[in-house]
């Protein structure tokens, strides 16, 4: 059997999240799909789906491979649209992968246009909860102004030992820093025991929303609750800096037109929607 055939039987399978699916995808039977696989688990020495009735699970070993597998077919199809002399017209699949809240906040809405302006291009967008870079961005603290009216005013970052913080991996779980300030050196640590820990960014706004404390985001991230009144920012006088965000393609990969074309596109979309979304700080 050939394996780069098995391979894109191995990542339908997986997209589809069945064998049935991917039989139906590429008009083969669940028992050809199930060969393929079988194939490669064969040829690999492992096992790289847990199967049973109903559903399928990656392996570890099946999670390191469909990277690979993803990384090998993207460069084949890339290889024949470069011998077919086709730099200058965007098509094929375009994975896109972003942070959930970036991803359904900014990317999302921009993609209607780019697949209506692109129509030989598709698109798969990932959306993970765990840090990808975006064009510049400021990391804020906020809460509710009900919460805000209830506790102690915050005028300087120590003053958050007194208060209730809802926490996220990615900006600190028990501290936060912030800029050195009076002349020191040093940066501000304010160390602190939060009342909640959560992971998706949408939990840690909602129960700010509901006045459980203060979270530090993005500032796009509350964009929409700041101007709706529903959060305020505090501590805008010891923010970092913005940083900067970026949208990363692999090396080698900004030639291929696909890539290029959605990066043009974006750019000065997500340049707009970030002058949009400045944010008057409150205090």
């Amino acid at each position: 059997m050939d394996r780069i055939d098995a391979m894109k039987v191995f990542i339908a399978t997986l997209d589809e999240g069945s064998l049935a699916g991917a039989g139906r995808r590429l008009d083969r039977s669940p028992a050809a799909v199930s060969r393929a696989i079988a194939f490669l688990e064969e040829h690999t020495g492992t096992a790289l789906l847990h199967r049973t009735t109903r559903t399928i699970k990656l392996s570890e070993a099946g999670e390191r491979y469909a990277v690979a597998c993803r990384r090998i077919l993207t460069d084949l199809e890339e290889a024949d649209l470069l011998i077919a002399h086709e730099r200058a017209a965007p098509r094929g699949l375009l994975t896109i992968t972003a942070p959930v809240a970036a991803g359904e906040d900014m990317l999302r809405p921009l993609l209607d246009d780019f697949i209506a302006r692109f129509p030989a291009v598709s698109v798969r967008l990932q959306l993970l909860d765990r840090p990808v870079s975006l064009i510049d961005v400021r990391r804020v603290v906020a809460a509710s102004p009900g919460y805000l009216a209830k506790h102690p005013r915050i005028g300087k970052p120590a003053d958050l030992g007194q208060h209730q913080i809802i926490s996220m991996t990615h900006f600190g779980l028990d501290s936060w820093s912030f800029p050195t300030a009076g002349g020191s050196t040093i940066p501000q640590v304010v160390q602190f025991a939060p009342r909640l820990i959560v992971k998706p960014v949408r939990a840690a706004i909602a129960s700010a929303v509901d006045g459980n404390g203060l979270t530090r985001l993005f500032s796009y991230h509350v964009a929409k609750e700041v101007k709706d009144g529903t959060l305020q920012i505090v501590l805008s006088d010891s923010e970092h800096g913005p940083l900067p965000a970026h949208l990363l393609t692999p090396h080698g990969r900004l030639s291929v037109p696909k890539v290029r074309a959605f990066v043009d596109f974006a750019m000065p979309c997500l340049r707009r929607r970030f002058r949009l979304l400045q944010l008057d700080s409150i205090e």
